[in-house]
């Protein structure tokens, strides 16, 4: 019975001994087929780094201003027994907009002229009579005296009946009417907002350390939430006389290029703005797209590519995989970048690279430090320092 037992357990022996030397060399293989596993190489497109003069820029704030604004009021009280307007719409200067009841005015106009008339005829007897010397000189000075009175008379009721023709002052656009037909207007009434929007206003403050390298005739560009995909240019056409004691700031109006009709009065009065306005002074500037940037908390970053340095002598061993090439002997390396002011599609390096360096454009979220890399045109993008977004 023991001899058995024995010969059971050498056999159990012998078959787990067995399996543990096939799983030993299995797990060798393993470790020789990952050692020597190269990943494929990841397909990016790349861009160099190149350097642009970049006209310096003074941001700031602004308002946008009609070139002239103008609610439109009732200088006569009356009835509103006339709208030629809607709202809306442009108007020439001289257009009528609003026609009150004049019937009371006409009648006395009529009166009034009736009156002029007798008192021209009366003055008319008076110097036939003066020249024949049957009247005195007073009398001839009392009959002009009420012919003058007669055609002030007459000229203030016109006045009156100008007045209830209100028309517009000048070219503009009106805004929504204020009053209806049969509404009782008293002088001072509100009837309807005219503004002549273009040219358009941007008015905007500056600190008073700025106001030395500012002056008339400076470019601007303008841009706006409701046109997000336009700048409009303009130029600096006034500057404030006083600094504002509480801000230290100055004012500064300029004028945009005939921005509101070629935009369907997209822009409006009160309407919020971002202006920059363009110094003389240019800086040169080394940028790269900002596709290339990678951005992390501890450091923003890009990938260089190129080949992998050799390694220092007595350095530290590296610690995660060596650096692996692509077809064209390429690795990514990442570099870590201090970057600038942002324009367009594009950004400032201000510390880390050199101009003509080659890096990674797209796909850069891909990469990783000593990743293998195949450069490829397909699916390039076109960066670019004055976007134009396709809203269609």
């Amino acid at each position: 019975m023991i001899k058995r037992l024995f010969f059971a357990f050498l056999f159990l022996l012998i078959v787990i001994g067995g399996l543990a030397a096939i799983k030993g060399f299995q797990i060798r293989d393993l470790i020789k087929a990952g050692e020597s596993f190269s990943p494929p190489p990841i397909v990016v497109t790349a861009t160099e780094v190149t350097t642009a003069n970049w006209e310096s820029r003074l941001s700031a704030i602004g308002t946008l201003e009609a070139a002239q604004g103008v609610m439109i009021t009732a200088d006569m009280p009356g009835r509103v027994v006339k709208l030629a307007f809607e709202g809306g719409e442009s108007v020439a200067a001289g257009d009528l907009l609003v026609e009150q009841e004049n019937t009371g005015e006409l009648a006395d106009l009529e009166a009034a002229q009736a009156d002029l008339q007798l008192a021209r005829r009366n003055l008319d007897r008076i110097e036939e009579l003066f020249e024949q010397r049957v009247v005195p000189r007073s009398d001839v000075d009392v009959s002009r005296s009420t012919a003058k009175a007669a055609q002030a008379r007459v000229d203030r009721i016109g006045t009156s009946l100008t007045k209830k023709q209100i028309v517009a002052p000048f070219a503009g656009r009106l805004g929504l009417k204020l009053v209806d037909i049969g509404q009782d207007l008293t002088s001072g009434v509100a009837i309807v907002s005219l503004q002549k929007v273009d040219p358009m206003l941007v008015n905007f403050s500056v600190p008073q350390q700025a106001l030395a390298n500012i002056n008339s005739g400076l470019a601007v560009e303008v841009t706006t939430d409701a046109v997000s995909d336009k700048p409009f240019s303009g130029k600096v056409t006034a500057i404030d006389t006083q600094i504002n004691e509480s801000t230290r700031t100055v004012r500064i109006q300029a004028t945009l290029d005939s921005a509101s009709e070629s935009e369907d009065f997209k822009l409006l009065p009160g309407m919020f703005a971002k202006v920059n306005i363009l110094l003389p002074d240019a800086r040169e500037v080394l940028m790269v797209p900002l596709t290339s940037v990678s951005f992390n908390t501890f450091g923003d970053s890009v990938f260089v590519l190129d080949e992998p340095p050799p390694p220092e002598e007595n350095a530290p061993p590296r610690r995660g995989p060596p650096p692996q090439t692509g077809p064209d002997g390429l690795s990514a390396i990442q570099q870590f970048v201090q970057l600038g002011e942002r324009r367009g599609d594009f950004v400032e390096i201000t510390r880390g690279l050199e101009a003509g360096q080659v890096i990674a454009k797209d796909g850069v979220f891909k990469l990783r430090n000593g990743a293998a890399i195949d450069i490829t045109e397909e699916g390039e993008t076109k960066p670019s320092l004055n976007p134009k977004p396709n809203n269609g």
